[in-house]
């Protein structure tokens, strides 16, 4: 299983924001370092097939894809469990996204609405729908993002054993210690 990329060149009103991005990704983590407002997020929804690209290949477009935005996305009047079943449709597994959210430390948060939770709560939450989807590949913008170290670690873990058999493109501003291609934009 293989992305490539080759050429890729965006612009919006005549500001280029990608300009001939070229890489290969196969299953494992690759890391999207750069700067905010570098073209990262465009990078990501090329891919998704949510912006068409000026110019330039992707192979892999078979792919199936989940993804965390940088923006959650949760239905906020449904707990967590309402979330993932919801977006996972009859791919949810109980006893899956029971072990995924205890372990993301989103075990007790109960029946509380998607709502009352607190932003790194919220984007824990969008991390697990993406990881429970049935895919081949992971789009992660921003994944970390309100998340303090305890739960960054333990997302960090989970993404890696996601990425034992999948594809997971990961943005990011930061540096980030963890075993992984980067690809600076």
């Amino acid at each position: 299983m293989e992305l490539r990329v080759e050429g890729l060149c965006k612009s919006y009103d005549g500001k280029t924001v990608l300009d001939n991005v070229s890489f290969t990704a196969s299953i494992g983590v690759t890391r999207l370092l750069g700067p905010s407002g570098i073209g990262k997020t465009t990078l990501l929804r090329v891919l998704l097939g949510l912006e068409v690209p000026d110019r330039g290949r992707i192979e892999g477009t078979a792919l199936r894809w989940a993804a965390v935005f940088q923006e959650n996305r949760l239905l906020d009047g449904l707990d967590a469990e309402g979330n993932l079943r919801f977006a996972l449709g009859a791919a949810y597994d109980a006893s899956l996204a029971r072990s995924l959210l205890c372990e993301l430390g989103l075990g007790d948060a109960g029946k509380k609405k998607a709502r009352d939770y607190s932003g790194g709560m919220q984007r824990r939450l969008a991390l697990a729908r993406a990881l429970l989807a049935p895919s081949d590949a992971l789009a992660l913008d921003e994944p970390f993002t309100g998340l303090d170290s305890e739960n960054r670690e333990a997302a960090l873990r989970a993404i890696l054993r996601a990425a034992e058999t999948k594809i997971v493109l990961l943005s990011t501003h930061e540096e980030l210690s963890l075993p992984c291609r980067s690809i600076e934009l």
